[in-house]
């Protein structure tokens, strides 16, 4: 594997990783209220995007799997040390519970969203790379990356919260999560460029050493 897909990868893995610790922290945007985590988890798609362009299909399902596996390893870690004895000096169980607890539910909600919505984002990606027969990256990435975001807030807001709110307060907590990922998706295009002119320079020297 080059440095560079390394490099992609750990940050894919940290973005995701991360933004799982902080989905819990909730912060007000104007009429909003939004997890932390808005910010950090579409770094994923521009990382999958800029993978699928330079490496290809296999690489970029290769990166999703091993996200969810360590979604996995993460979960069963902090939930070991939810359920170890506390020091009887240490008194901050509750507060650990409360920050670093998983509910089982939202733990499911959020491993579906997040296979449904990055498999989708490789596969768009690559079939709007064929439709345009290689060109126009913007229009890729934005295609891809908005719908592969709207699956991730319907699927995880709905199958974490139907039932314990009523309708019209589902349909707004989708449309509020919506909105930011849908101006973040669009902010991204030129991160999205930069990544795969840098990726692309790596394997030119690569090819030529």
């Amino acid at each position: 594997m080059e440095r560079k897909l390394r490099l992609l990868t750990a940050l894919f893995l940290t973005s995701l990783l991360v933004s799982n610790i902080i989905a819990g922290k909730l912060f007000v945007l104007g009429r909003l209220v939004l997890p932390a985590a808005v910010f950090a988890y579409p770094v994923t798609f521009v990382i999958t995007d800029t993978v699928s362009e330079v490496w290809g299909k296999k690489e970029a399902n290769e990166i999703v799997w091993l996200g969810f596996i360590m979604n996995l390893v993460m979960t069963a870690y902090l939930y070991l040390g939810r359920v170890l004895p506390p020091a009887p000096f240490w008194g901050h169980q509750a507060s650990y519970e409360a920050i670093l607890g998983t509910v089982p539910r939202i733990v499911a909600a959020s491993m579906a969203a997040y296979l449904v919505s990055q498999f989708h984002d490789v596969w768009a990606f690559l079939f709007w790379r064929r439709v345009t027969r290689g060109k126009h990256l913007w229009l890729r990435n934005n295609l891809s990356t908005l719908v592969s975001q709207f699956l991730d807030s319907v699927i995880f807001i709905t199958l974490a919260f139907a039932g314990t709110v009523e309708l019209p307060v589902l349909v707004n907590m989708i449309a509020g999560q919506y909105l930011v990922k849908f101006v973040l998706a669009l902010a991204d295009t030129p991160f999205c460029y930069l990544a795969v002119r840098w990726a692309r320079k790596e394997r030119v020297i690569s090819n030529e050493g």
